[in-house]
């Protein structure tokens, strides 16, 4: 709860994960401590075996520790997977504008009293009768988290918070008070790394041994790690931790009342929070609705390999700094889902819309088993619908269509992240299936996209044509992966700023017009790359420097690199 509350404050962020020190101090405490448990209930267990028959008596008496190892450790993978962050939940049950259901703030803070809740509910004395109907209602709730959507899906979560904290005390009672800790601690830690490598394997099933059969396998895990929890919730003796604490507080007064300070402790936890959030969505709200009216507006793409630099540190602030520089009225973020235990299981979307005071998209859900696609807008998302394209060989490629209101004036947007470029049936289905995208949008549309193909290929050729849109720069020939393309709309510039060690991949920018007459309008066709025979207002940020050929390959400094900037306008 602590570390819950903590993220809350960080905005969805670990402190403890970015400090060398504070990670040093943590690993020490815990180290000392497993040691110190082992070691003690090793002389526990030799002095008693010194009176006649006591072992026997222990042994009958104590939990199995190979089945407490296993449900303490699938439980501590189920608490860190879907309720590690108190957004994780919105991110599984997320679907499309308007009716995304749940955001993470501050419908977060429901998660947070679930939580609470179960904690509350684990000091009561729970019949055999009951504890198999209220774990009936955990599996129940983890099936409808998996299979229901947007509200529904956060209430099947929320009841799964319940009883998830629930069996907490209970199960961490028994896995402490096992005869042989050393072999229960091995238990539950190789089940909570199996766990977690499967969990990897779900979703990297393709850049991974033997993930074939693994993939997209979630259902699975969670079915296992409820069998896990379910076998140690429901046998054996009945030994929690508050049961130890009173045994233990015969010469401690301070423990007769443990349970009244833990409960105390606990919701000024809670409150801590809920404060949090509150205070982070009021001034979220403030910021946003803050785009002028205008006619001109610019797009970005940017796949940021969830939100980590190349050093391995997180780089939400640099990338903020980034975005904000650019000036991007509205900007997609590939490789964005960064709500995986393995990833970090925070939230860059909500990180960022909150610092740059953007409207937001997220999607497809966690539990669709993609790297996940962010929208940024600075002004309004009308709706939007999330797509998972055909991906039959390869790994699971996201997309969403938008619409996007520019002060009156509507403008689709059709973002994608296509598969592997070894995956040649995957990359034209598609191809095909965004191009269709495209093609059914209004006659005003731009797509920014991520394809594994080259300028001229297949796949291009099938979005120009099919699809009825224009590249923003055909001459741009040195492209892989990114590209900008738009319909109904005029071109005015086009960029692209090296990732300076914050990404691996470059930013591109294009900054259009939309005209007053749609069915009367010329479009730029002549390249220019002198700012000075353009209006000022169509300018790139000179922060990222002038014109350069070829790459930049300081990086130390984020600059116009790969022949560009280029300006648009027509010719005389």
């Amino acid at each position: 709860m602590m570390l819950l509350v903590l993220r809350i404050w960080y905005t969805s962020l670990n402190p403890v994960w970015s400090s060398q020190a504070a990670n040093t101090v943590v690993l020490t405490i815990g180290l000392v401590a497993a040691a110190e448990r082992i070691y003690s209930v090793e002389d526990e267990r030799k002095q008693g075996a010194n009176a006649t028959g006591n072992t026997v008596r222990k042994a009958v008496s104590q939990p199995n520790w190979l089945l407490s190892g296993m449900a303490f450790g699938s439980l501590m993978f189920l608490t860190v997977w879907i309720f590690g962050e108190v957004s994780l939940i919105s991110r599984w049950a997320v679907s499309g504008h308007p009716h995304t259901g749940p955001d993470p703030n501050p419908y977060g803070g429901t998660v947070l009293l679930g939580l609470a809740h179960g904690l509350m509910l684990s000091f009561w004395s729970w019949s055999s009768v009951a504890s198999f109907a209220w774990f009936l209602i955990g599996i129940a709730s983890s099936a409808g988290l998996l299979y229901l959507h947007t509200w529904s899906a956060a209430v099947a979560g929320n009841i799964l918070a319940v009883f998830t904290m629930c069996v907490w005390p209970q199960l961490a009672g028994r896995f402490v008070g096992c005869l042989h800790p050393g072999k229960a601690m091995s238990t539950a830690m190789f089940t909570y790394v199996l766990e977690l490598f499967f969990c990897v394997w779900c979703t990297a099933y393709k850049f991974v041994p033997g993930g074939v059969y693994a993939r997209e396998s979630s259902h699975l895990l969670l079915g296992f790690i409820m069998l896990c929890i379910g076998l140690g919730f429901l046998t054996g003796s009945k030994k929690d931790l508050n049961s130890i604490f009173e045994v233990k507080s015969d010469q401690k007064p301070f423990f007769k009342k443990s349970t009244e300070y833990i409960k105390l402790l606990l919701w000024l936890f809670v409150g801590a929070g809920l404060l949090g959030l509150g205070l982070r969505y009021r001034t979220y709200e403030k910021k946003l609705g803050r785009g002028v009216p205008k006619r001109d507006f610019s797009a970005m793409i940017w796949p940021f390999r969830f939100a980590y630099d190349n050093e391995g540190w997180s780089n939400l602030e640099g990338s903020a700094t980034l975005l904000n520089q650019t000036g991007a009225d509205f900007i997609t973020v590939l490789e964005s889902d960064a709500s995986k235990p393995f990833i970090g299981n925070n939230d860059p979307t909500m990180w960022l819309g909150e610092r740059l005071g953007f409207y937001t998209d997220f999607g497809p859900s966690t539990r669709d088993h993609t790297w996940g696609i962010m929208a940024l807008s600075r002004y309004p998302i009308v709706k939007s619908t999330h797509h998972l394209l055909p991906s039959p060989e390869g790994e699971i490629a996201p997309a969403i269509s938008m619409t996007v209101n520019f002060t009156g004036r509507l403008i689709d947007f059709v973002v994608a992240h296509f598969g592997n470029e070894e995956e040649d049936l995957d990359r034209k289905l598609q191809a095909i299936a965004v191009s269709k995208l495209l093609k059914t949008s209004s006659k005003q549309v731009v797509f920014l996209g991520y394809v594994t193909s080259a300028p001229g290929s297949r796949d291009y050729t099938e979005l120009i044509e099919n699809g009825n849109v224009q590249d923003i720069d055909s001459t741009d020939r040195d492209r892989w992966c990114s590209y900008i393309m738009y319909r109904g709309v005029i071109r005015l510039g086009y960029a692209r700023i090296s990732h300076a060690g914050l990404s691996d991949s470059e930013v591109q920018m294009a900054k259009f017009r939309i005209p007053d007459d749609l069915d009367n309008y010329v479009d730029n066709d002549r390249i220019v790359t002198d700012p000075s025979q353009v209006p000022e207002d169509v300018h790139f940020n000179p922060r990222f420097g002038s014109y350069k050929d070829g790459h930049n390959y300081d990086e130390s400094i984020h600059h116009f690199h790969m022949s560009t900037p280029k300006y648009f306008k027509q010719t005389n």
